[in-house]
């Protein structure tokens, strides 16, 4: 049975279990709690080791050239794009609203703090101190500076990469173990949430997931198609024509990473751009460049804090920018990334993760749109970098057809 299938059912007995019971269920909280504990015992580790990795692997001079630092630029603007798309819209509709959520024990409502202080507050003094105290933000400058570090010390700090890469590998195992008990935890935590507060979560989730999907459409209609028009300047129509195969891979799959390689062939014999920067661009891509991923992070972040009433300031909105952004290199290759990522995210900005309950189950339904936006997101930019380079076909181009 596929992952996802257990997760829905997970859900749905949590729901009927919630509804027969009519009230928490001690044991029940405590295996939800011990399945985010859970979670939270992974972030530190991932986040570092692949921030790392991603990031020594990025700054090969030979790659940062002036292609690489177009492509960069090119992702962080489209993800920032995408991030305030899903900001807009779940202000706008207020998915949360009215679900009064209790806070749980552990966590309270958070001290806004100024921006100058949020500033200085994410430097480490002792990064063992911040990986103890689960300060993500502190890990992830840290992992920065230990990256160009690496990337300085040349030929004798290779062992310590390899030593990361190993340590990003067997998280990535760890991961998926953990992940085999999602459906459980899932159980578990909804059942509790609807034992106290019923079914009126349904229709909050239902606009949730719409939230999540316009903000999607908006992106790939205004950011990319633009994109496409006045930054390439080249037809809109065949760029979707020779994409389809890899838009219908994504959308069944839910993983960009799994359709990379579709996504390469579709770049280079339909859309006629050279194997190198495909090659390039789309790898790079499909480790930074989660656009889709980027917008399900932000609003499932303010549909929490709408649920549990916590008052999102200037401050938090930043560091959800901020973090959505650094937490895509985190996220390389990591199975059920969103929920994982979902909480460095909750972490940074203090709101409790007992609240990925309210969007794990409707997280497949999520990543299908999720997948095909990180996948366009990465092919446009290769079509633009490919023609600022003269390294592309623009007959062939043109002359795709939904037939090929």
């Amino acid at each position: 049975m596929k992952p996802w299938v257990k997760i829905i059912i997970g859900l749905t007995l949590g729901v009927i279990t919630g509804l027969v019971v009519g009230h928490e269920i001690d044991i029940l909280e405590r295996v939800g709690k011990a399945f985010i504990d859970l979670l939270k015992m992974l972030v530190g580790l991932i986040v570092f080791s692949s921030l790392v990795v991603g990031m020594c692997h990025i700054s090969d001079p030979k790659k940062l050239g002036r292609i690489g630092f177009r492509t960069l630029i090119f992702y962080a603007v489209t993800t920032v794009a995408a991030i305030s798309f899903g900001l807009v819209l779940v202000f706008l509709l207020k998915p949360g609203s009215g679900l009064n959520l209790p806070l749980p024990p552990s966590s309270g409502p958070n001290m806004g703090i100024g921006l100058m202080d949020f500033i200085f507050s994410i430097v480490p003094s002792n990064p063992f101190a911040s990986f103890a105290e689960g300060n993500i933000l502190q890990i992830i400058v840290f992992s920065i500076f230990f990256a160009f570090a690496i990337t300085l010390a040349g030929e004798k700090a290779k062992p310590v990469l390899s030593f990361l890469e190993s340590v990003s590998e067997v998280m990535y195992a760890l991961t998926h173990t953990i992940m085999k008990l999602a459906p459980y935890g899932v159980f578990a935590l909804i059942a509790t949430a609807v034992g106290s507060i019923g079914l009126k979560v349904i229709l909050p989730l239902l606009i949730f997931l719409l939230c999540n999907f316009i903000a999607c459409f908006l992106q790939i209609v205004i950011v990319f198609c633009l994109s496409l028009k006045y930054l390439a300047k080249l037809k809109i129509a065949p760029f979707f024509k020779g994409m389809k195969d890899a838009i219908v891979l994504a959308f069944t799959t839910s993983s960009s990473s799994a359709t990379l390689p579709v996504s390469l062939e579709c770049a280079r014999d339909h859309l006629g751009v050279s194997g190198d920067i495909a090659g390039f661009v789309m790898s790079l891509g499909s480790t930074i460049n989660m656009n889709g991923a980027a917008i399900g992070q932000a609003v499932s972040a303010i549909f929490i804090a709408q649920a549990y009433g916590i008052e999102i300031t200037f401050v938090k909105i930043i560091i959800l920018i901020f973090v959505a952004l650094v937490s895509a290199i985190g996220a390389a290759g990591i199975p059920g990334t969103g929920i994982v990522m979902l909480s460095v995210v909750l972490n940074a900005m203090g709101l409790p993760l007992e609240g990925i309950a309210l969007v794990a189950g409707v997280d497949r339904i999520r990543e299908m749109m999720s997948a095909v936006v990180n996948i366009l997101g990465d092919a446009v930019a290769t079509v633009y970098i490919a023609v600022k380079e003269n390294q592309i076909d623009k007959k062939q181009y043109h002359a795709v057809t939904w037939l090929e």
